[in-house]
């Protein structure tokens, strides 16, 4: 899986224009608002606050997907290299807690 294919797609569509990436607090405070709408859909769907009739229904694969737009603009802007830092996280894993867990 490569994540540097996903950094180099958003690059390429924000390329297109002038204003290019936001700053980091504005690219953040997006990604809040994407985790929000998120959590609204989980709420809906699994717990107890259930949609009004008539209410628009979302995606929530959607709303992973512009959580993961925003994660990819704000490491480009930060020219921070995904991969490498994915490859960090799963080392860890790996190492951590393989063994926290009953395996299958």
């Amino acid at each position: 899986m490569s994540l540097n294919k996903l950094q180099k797609e958003v690059d390429d569509w924000m390329g297109q224009y002038i204003e290019g990436y936001w700053k980091p607090h504005e690219i953040l405070a997006r990604l809040m608002e994407e985790t929000g709408e998120l959590a609204r859909e989980v709420n809906h769907n699994f717990g107890p606050k259930k949609k009004r009739e008539g209410t628009k229904e979302n995606d929530m694969g959607d709303e992973m997907a512009d959580i993961i737009w925003s994660v990819v603009c704000l490491a480009n802007s930060q020219k921070i290299d995904l991969d490498k830092h994915w490859k960090n996280v799963m080392d860890k894993l790996y190492s951590r807690d393989d063994k926290r867990w009953v395996k299958k």
